[in-house]
């Protein structure tokens, strides 16, 4: 099992380019079951969660085609992928993929929606906790589908087809919302969801719906209105930048100090974590082609932050945000609001001689002059990011165990930081 190896302390300087979101990506291409016409996603970032998908869309029928590397393009160059679905083969997504990724659940709503049945494993449960998929289906009932658990399976039917419905989310949910989204435009009538989620990638996935010739109206607000089709076609699209890679990026150049371009960052789509950093005493400029980030020599300001949301601070920069106040001049106070179990953490950055403390959904991080390098162990992929702030910050060699969690969501992770000036080299088996 691959290990990556950290000796902290050095400023980080340089330009890094940030990939396609993985949260965008996978919904992109899970509405490529949606046409029997090819989708063609570029920017597609190369991840083990892309790869794992493109198995389980295989499983469904979708026959795919990846272009080639072409002359000039550096290993963090986004891959363009080609994903035809003409027919639908196999209605069925297996336990034994869908337990490996928890988003390829969501290919019961194009199934559903483009073949009338679905029966589709339940991801059971993970590493920051329960994440139940009952708002999905509620959705997908509500727009008539037939929904029964049988033995760890959704098996959801619609004989006649779906239909538009008001759909009224008790809390934000972006997979129900990603899961609306698919239902409702091969649905007959309209669909108005309420109290929607307005992350980015909910956007990026209604603008290729669109492409394809949904008619989708008001994404990126709490109400959005879907007025079905009967049939969608294929399109082209350009998977929007990372805004959780981008994130974190920012705050290992705010944690080691420095200078760092994030190239195609979007600031609007992590505009919270960025304020937030501002007033940690970061300097932030951006601009159309991306982000600046800079801190040279000033300390670390503690900040009291609360995930919630888009576009409040994003749940999945809350480590990397803890591993950042473990430096600050005084006492963070970081509030989990949206998972429950998600502060596992703490222990392994309390390996680096961290002080936090834990109070219920809020850990109480109280600032230290120094970090000391130690063997630590990732649980799950932002942890895992935080862990690579912690050491690139602290004194000595640390050693992260447990690293196919990165390779699940960053994209050449030790090339980026390397080139920056980072000592970061990762240890195959055997090496």
């Amino acid at each position: 099992m691959d290990r990556i190896r950290i000796v902290g302390g050095k400023t980080l300087n340089g330009t890094i380019p940030i990939s396609g979101a993985k949260n965008a990506a996978l919904p992109l291409m899970i509405a490529s079951l949606l046409t029997d016409r090819t989708v063609t996603l570029e920017n597609l970032p190369r991840l083990a969660d892309v790869s794992l998908l493109v198995r389980i869309l295989s499983n469904q029928g979708v026959d795919y085609s990846i272009d080639g590397r072409r002359h000039g393009e550096g290993r963090e160059a986004g891959q363009t992928v080609h994903m035809t679905a003409r027919e639908i083969v196999d209605t069925t997504a297996p336990y034994e993929l869908v337990s490996r990724m928890r988003a390829s659940f969501w290919v019961i709503a194009p199934l559903l929606a483009r073949s009338g049945q679905a029966r589709v494993s339940l991801p059971g449960g993970c590493a920051i906790g329960t994440r139940p998929v009952d708002l999905l289906l509620m959705a997908l009932e509500r727009l008539g589908g037939e929904i029964e658990i049988e033995g760890g399976y959704a098996v959801a039917k619609a004989p006649k087809g779906l239909r538009g419905a008001e759909i009224t989310f008790p809390k934000v949910t972006v997979g129900g919302t990603h899961v609306a989204l698919m239902a409702a435009a091969l649905a007959e009538g309209t669909t108005v969801l309420h109290n929607a989620a307005r992350e980015p990638e909910v956007v990026d996935l209604a603008e290729l719906l669109n492409k394809m010739g949904a008619k989708i109206s008001g994404a990126g607000q709490s109400t959005i209105e879907i007025v079905g089709v009967a049939r969608l076609n294929g399109a082209k699209h350009r998977v929007l930048p990372d805004r959780i890679e981008a994130g974190t990026y920012a705050m290992a150049a705010a944690m080691t100090g420095g200078e760092v371009f994030l190239d195609g960052a979007r600031a609007q789509d992590f505009q919270a974590a960025l304020d937030a950093l501002a007033q940690c005493g970061v300097q932030i400029e951006s601009n159309d082609e991306g982000v600046r980030v800079a801190r040279n020599g000033g300390p670390i300001l503690p900040l009291d932050v609360a995930t919630a949301p888009f576009p409040a601070f994003p749940t999945d920069l809350q480590a990397q945000f803890m591993a950042l106040m473990t430096r600050a001049k005084g006492v963070s106070r970081i509030t989990e609001t949206i998972f429950e179990n998600r502060f596992m953490h703490v222990q392994e950055l309390a390996r680096f001689g961290a002080h936090i403390r834990l109070e219920g959904d809020s850990a109480i991080v109280e600032g230290v002059p120094a970090l000391k390098g130690a063997p630590v162990m990732a649980t799950d992929l932002r942890a895992s990011a935080s862990l690579v702030i912690a050491a690139l910050a602290a004194e000595g060699e640390t050693m992260i165990q447990r690293v196919y969690h990165l390779d699940r969501g960053f994209e050449a992770l030790e090339r980026k930081l390397s080139l920056c000036g980072a000592e970061i080299e990762r240890i195959s088996v055997g090496g």
